[in-house]
């Protein structure tokens, strides 16, 4: 793992820049003020999933409709960005308080070779009981990624058989019909998200 989260970052921002700029044509057309992020409704993407939660269900976006899903894509192995960003969730569910009931988050592996389903189930639900972690087989999680637009690649460690992943690092945010509608990029914010999620749960 020495030196891989220097890389990381390095492909963070570039991912980062990459799906702001392929969201800005959605911004434009349809961008509402009310919400911190980017309002990305209409998109013509992330409109199905087909995966195992760590239960060994499987699992689609329709599971959770009557919900706004919050999907977030990382490994277990993340030594920053995937842990910050659950601990946002969890606050951001603490301060929605019973509304929290009417939301579900969901946590896609892209490391599947290492995160099986009891490997998830014992990481996500040490930020939140009600957290779900999703996984497939590579190529059920290529496929997934493709239709989120998400990008990932192992990056190979100092060592024989330890690698890290550099992953896209946004958030997708859906409404309570499975409507895609906003991207939250990194570091968001529990508040940002909480406000976000709370305006598409009174919207119905």
């Amino acid at each position: 793992m020495t030196g891989a989260p220097a890389i990381s970052c390095r492909l963070l921002v570039a991912l980062l820049l990459a799906v702001c700029l392929s969201f800005a044509g959605c911004e434009q057309k349809g961008a509402s003020e009310a919400f911190e992020s980017a309002d990305i409704t209409g998109a013509d993407f992330g409109r199905q999933f087909t995966l195992i939660d760590h239960s060994g269900k499987l699992r689609r976006l329709e599971d959770f409709r009557g919900k706004v899903v919050v999907m977030f894509f990382g490994f277990t192995h993340c030594p920053d960005v995937c842990p910050t960003t659950l601990v946002e969730f969890n606050a951001a569910l603490e301060e929605l308080g019973e509304a929290a009931q009417r939301v579900q988050i969901l946590f896609v592996t892209v490391d599947p070779e290492r995160d099986t389903p009891e490997v998830l189930g014992s990481y996500v639900t040490a930020f939140n009981a009600d957290f779900l972690g999703l996984t497939g087989t590579a190529d059920q999680i290529a496929e997934v990624a493709r239709e989120f637009r998400i990008v990932y690649r192992k990056v190979e460690g100092s060592r024989p058989g330890s690698y890290s992943v550099d992953h896209s690092a946004g958030t997708y945010i859906f409404d309570q019909q499975g409507r895609i509608r906003l991207y939250a990029p990194y570091g968001q914010g529990s508040e940002a998200i909480a406000s976000d999620i709370g305006r598409l749960l009174n919207a119905g």
